[in-house]
Formats: C-alpha cells, sequence, structure tokens
C-alpha cells in the first residue's frame, strides 16, 4: 500500500510500503482523510524527541470501516468513523486512576508508532467513534478534543471568564469548547485572522498583543480581577508566566503547550493567589463525545478552520512548504480517497 514516509528530518516522499497487519479483534479502516497539526511539523523538522525515523505521520483521521470486528457490529463496513489515537497500558499510576489519556507508556499514531498517513489501518473497535458528521468534520474531531480537554481540566463553567493564550490549532478548540459551555472567553493571539476565527468558534472577546497591552485588556475586561481560568496553548516562557500572573487570585491556569526552555518564575504568586496550576495532555472518550456534539450542533466553522486539503502525493511537497513558512497556514488535510 502507499504511505507517506518521514525518512530523516526535512525529508518526505510517498512510498509502498508492507499492506497493514490486520490483528484479530481489530477493524480494518480505509483511510479517508488525515489532518495535520503541529507534532507533525515537528516530527518532520526533527524536533520532535519522542520521533524516530523513518516514519509514518498521523492521528488525526477520518476512515471508511472495510472489516468490522465480530464484537462490536455497529462498525459495519461502509461506515464512517474517527479515532483516539493513543494506547493505554492500564498499569501505570494515571491508568489505574482513570485517567489514560496520560499514561507513561502511550504510543500515539504517528509518533511513537507508525500513524495513519497511508492506504490502510488496523484500529481496536473501542478506539472508534460514530458520528452524524462528513468526512471533514470528522477529521477535526481529534484535535479539538485536546483544547476540550484543557477546558475540562480547569473545571470551566458558565459562571466563568476565561482567557486562552494562542488560537492555533488547539487553542481555537480550548476556545470553542469555553464557549460551548457558555463561559465568557477571551481569545488572545498576535494573529487578526486567528481572533476572527476565534470569534465565530465560541469567543466573546478578543486581544491581539501587537496593538493592545495584555494586563490592561485583561483588567478591563474582568472588571479588575484577572480571568478565572487561563489556558496557555502555545508553549513560549513568557506566556507560561503571564497566565500566572494574570490569572484572579484562586484561578486556575491549563497549561497544554510544552515551553523550549526552562521558564523562571515569581513563585510568591502561585501561594499568595493560592493557584491551582495544572497540566493537561491528549484527550479522554468524554472529550471525544463533547467535540461530537458540538459538531453535530453545527457550532464549529469547520470550513473556515480548514485551509487546505490535499492529496497523499502533493503531502511531501506541501510539509516543505509548511515548514519555510508556517504562518501561511492553518490546518492542512491530507485526503487519500
Amino acid at each position: 500500500m502507499k504511505a507517506l514516509v518521514l525518512q530523516q528530518p526535512g525529508e518526505a516522499a510517498v512510498e509502498t510500503v508492507a499492506d497493514v497487519a490486520h490483528m484479530e479483534g481489530n477493524v480494518l479502516l480505509k483511510v479517508r482523510r488525515v489532518g495535520l497539526c503541529g507534532s507533525d511539523l515537528n516530527s518532520f523538522r526533527g524536533k520532535n524527541p519522542m520521533v524516530t525515523f523513518p516514519r509514518i505521520p498521523g492521528h488525526e483521521v477520518a476512515a471508511t470501516v472495510v472489516e468490522s470486528s465480530r464484537t462490536h457490529p455497529q462498525f459495519a463496513a461502509g461506515v464512517n468513523v474517527t479515532l483516539s489515537p493513543y494506547t493505554q497500558c492500564g498499569k501505570c499510576p494515571s491508568c489505574l486512576r482513570g485517567r489514560p489519556n496520560a499514561c507513561q507508556f502511550n504510543e500515539t499514531l504517528g509518533v511513537q508508532r507508525d500513524g495513519a498517513l497511508a492506504e490502510y489501518i488496523s484500529v481496536p473497535p473501542e478506539k472508534l467513534y460514530l458520528a452524524n458528521l462528513n468526512l471533514k468534520e470528522l477529521c477535526i474531531v481529534e484535535p479539538l478534543t485536546v483544547g476540550f480537554h484543557a477546558v475540562a481540566r480547569g473545571r470551566v463553567t458558565g459562571e466563568d471568564v476565561v482567557a486562552i493564550i494562542g488560537c492555533g490549532g488547539v487553542g481555537l478548540g480550548a476556545v470553542a469548547a469555553s464557549g460551548f459551555r457558555k463561559a465568557r472567553t477571551i481569545a488572545i493571539d498576535v494573529d487578526e485572522t486567528k481572533l476572527a476565527l476565534a470569534l465565530k468558534s465560541g469567543a466573546t472577546d478578543t486581544i491581539n498583543t501587537t496593538r493592545e497591552d495584555l494586563h490592561e485588556r485583561l483588567q478591563e475586561l474582568t472588571g479588575g480581577r484577572g480571568p478565572d481560568v487561563i489556558i496557555e496553548a502555545i508553549g513560549l516562557p513568557q506566556t507560561f508566566r503571564a497566565a500566572v500572573e494574570e490569572v484572579a487570585f484562586t484561578g486556575r491556569v491549563v497549561y497544554i503547550g510544552y515551553a523550549k526552555e526552562p521558564v523562571a518564575y515569581e513563585t510568591r504568586l502561585f501561594v499568595q493567589k493560592e493557584l491551582d496550576i495544572l497540566g493537561s495532555r491528549n484527550a479522554l472518550p468524554g472529550d471525544f463525545r463533547e467535540v461530537i456534539r458540538m459538531l453535530e450542533e453545527g457550532r464549529f466553522p469547520v470550513d473556515q478552520a480548514v485551509s487546505n486539503i490535499a492529496s497523499l502525493d502533493e503531502a511531501p511537497a506541501l510539509l516543505k512548504a509548511w515548514s519555510q513558512n508556517p504562518a501561511a497556514f492553518t490546518k492542512i488535510m491530507i485526503a487519500l480517497d
């Protein structure tokens, strides 16, 4: 079968690879759409420490069932599905606490194991989700779940004021999740196009930090209190610090992004404000179900969020162009049908 293979940093090609090993009890899927995210770009650039080469990337998937599992008849041949790309060991502290999204030994599709940018994949049925959605909508479910999980970690309710720093793919999911929970949602970015999309995704207010002072605007929008919840979705030392500095007393800070270098904090604020500081990783089944419900209600601008749809043969050149000019792209999808 054909697949996109990252041969080494900066080099990708469409190759003929061995047919998928279809395990007994799994569901055989024909891959229809695969979304690319920032982690795929980092893998292509050789900056993802968890990736070894060669590697087939891809973990945001819309697919059609080819051969179903006898134990899960709902996944019949011809049905379209999306999937959770994570594994769980069932034995580590995270799994034993009912939080397999943070499994100590997780292997994500396209990262620690070969991913979905191939003609066929074989998937355990418990990882699949049915939904009344088209292929483009199914393909965008997984990237949105990451932001939805961050909002769940922040215990966001309709009574909260929530600020999301960064409106890329993951941050946009957090904006949508916060808006879906009816919280007042402040989207923060340096890009007017992303902020305009955030408004269509559920934000009630925006701040462009190239033109407005972050502290002054947040104070103005919150009556001098600061947001109840701040979600950091960029991964820069200055935004890591800003989250702690700007959040309200007894507020919650949720970090999704990884800072690329050590972060120096004024730790007095942790204690003085009595903050809840939370990490957020991957997503749980409940996050998938909530995203699907939002999309089925038509509450997210899917068409505007996707900037490029390309064929598998076009993928290597598109990856190179994306690496050279990341700002020119939002959500990229590869169509394999």
